[in-house]
């Protein structure tokens, strides 16, 4: 199960572009299909997964989220 998370949506998207370059809406990644974690907007209970996507060093590349269904 990934980390649940509860923030404002907008903020943490903000938050996450200021510190990577790649941020990318992919709804049809394999890498959603078992997300690092979920976002969960207390206010409107609107969540997002978000996945980072890495080399085989570790080192983070890009980072790909949707909207959860």
């Amino acid at each position: 199960m990934p980390t649940m998370i509860k923030k404002d949506l907008r903020k943490f998207m903000k938050e996450l572009k200021l510190h990577y370059d790649d941020v990318w809406r992919v709804p049809s990644s394999e890498y959603l299909k078992n997300p690092d974690f979920v976002v969960v907007d207390p206010k409107t209970g609107k969540k997002m997964k978000v996945s980072f996507v890495s080399l085989d060093d570790g080192e983070v590349v890009s980072v790909v989220y949707d909207d959860l269904s």
